[in-house]
């Protein structure tokens, strides 16, 4: 298992993007979270196998239908065990 932390910006806020964000880590077997910044980003933490994340970091570049993504800047980090479903927070 691998995981991975950070932001998206653009148009990211008020288009369902992490509704969205989490369907799509349901649908891959992703667990983590979402949560709105106050700067207007999206923070993101996800884990999961490698293809299920590397298909997730392809999500996050695009978004939803109505989002505008500028940039994904993410990192590597441990996974944590405790995590074990997506959420929206």
């Amino acid at each position: 298992m691998q995981a991975l932390t950070g932001h998206v910006t653009g148009r990211v806020q008020g288009v369902g993007f992490r509704w969205s964000t989490r369907h799509q880590a349901d649908l891959l077997g992703v667990a983590g979270w979402v949560r709105n910044r106050i700067d207007g980003s999206v923070e993101v933490f996800a884990q999961g196998d490698p293809p299920a994340l590397d298909a997730f970091r392809t999500y996050l570049a695009e978004g939803p239908r109505h989002a505008n993504v500028i940039a994904v800047r993410l990192q590597d980090v441990e996974p944590d065990p405790t995590i074990t479903s997506f959420s929206v927070r």
